[in-house]
């Protein structure tokens, strides 16, 4: 794996501004960042996106994998953030095949800030097919989302944002490879997609958190990452459940606590001494 050349250029995650509370006492507070991160390949402009800042490279890295613009992190030559003029200079190594067609169509999709997916929005999903690996159990489902509650987020400082996590799938214990929050869910999952790549880690054997619902969009970039573990705090779509049964995602929605709904794979999902929730 050859990888690229980068900057280092996070934003703080929040900046601190006056506000009055019921009482009547003005006092600071700290509120989420938001910044237009405008994403050019080769000096061609893309699309702009609305970031917290946090991970700017990781996020143009896993945008471009995650609607399959880039086929390879072999593929990326330099990643380089300017927020003098709130922008991202992506240089590849042979140029992106048939950039025109693959743009041409755009969705949009239900993320916060309403999310762009270019081409076909089901392209890809039907030759997915996720590995049959080791189950999840109940105890290790347990262990992340206690991890996910004690996480220290920017979340719990600021609110206002979705955060992700990828952990392992180990029995009993999900340790927390990334956490990444921003002002929207697509943008977290685009920056773990991001991370991935550039330090080489598989999603065979790995679970992805989101505290956003669970929609096509959500899945499929899971199902495209090779992760057969996809769980939510929150609900899911009738679009996003569809994907997940026809790609073979173990999808476990509302899970806050001890409290959890599998809606699918529940044949991979080990709840004590046997399988199924």
């Amino acid at each position: 794996m050859s990888r690229p050349d980068l900057t280092n250029a996070a934003r703080p995650a929040t900046v601190e501004v006056p506000a009055v509370d019921e009482h009547g006492q003005s006092r600071q507070v700290y509120i989420a960042g938001e910044h237009p991160l405008t994403i050019y390949v080769d000096k061609r402009e893309l699309l702009t996106l609305m970031t917290l800042g946090g991970a700017p490279e990781a996020l143009a890295i896993g945008y471009l994998r995650n609607q399959r613009l880039v086929g390879s992190i072999d593929d990326i030559a330099a990643v380089h953030v300017d927020w003098d003029v709130d922008a991202v200079s992506v240089k590849t190594r042979g140029g992106l095949v048939d950039l025109d067609e693959k743009t041409a169509k755009r969705t949009k999709t239900t993320g916060c800030g309403q999310g762009t997916v270019f081409g076909d929005l089901m392209e890809d999903v039907e030759g997915i097919r996720l590995p049959q690996g080791a189950p999840l159990r109940r105890s290790t489902l347990y262990d992340l989302l206690d991890r996910v509650r004690l996480q220290d987020t920017i979340y719990k400082q600021s609110g206002a944002i979705h955060g992700c996590g990828l952990a392992t799938n180990e029995p009993g214990r999900a340790q927390i490879l990334y956490f990444v929050e921003d002002v929207g869910r697509h943008n977290a999952v685009d920056a773990i997609a991001g991370f991935m790549w550039l330090d080489g880690v598989e999603g065979g054997d790995k679970i992805f958190y989101t505290t956003g619902r669970l929609t096509s969009e959500m899945v499929i970039k899971a199902a495209q990452m090779g992760i057969p573990f996809l769980v939510s705090r929150s609900g899911l779509t009738k679009m996003g459940h569809e994907i997940a049964l026809k790609v073979g995602i173990t999808m476990i929605g509302r899970a806050v606590n001890r409290r959890y709904l599998v809606f699918t794979g529940a044949e991979r999902f080990v709840r004590g001494g046997a399988r199924g929730a």
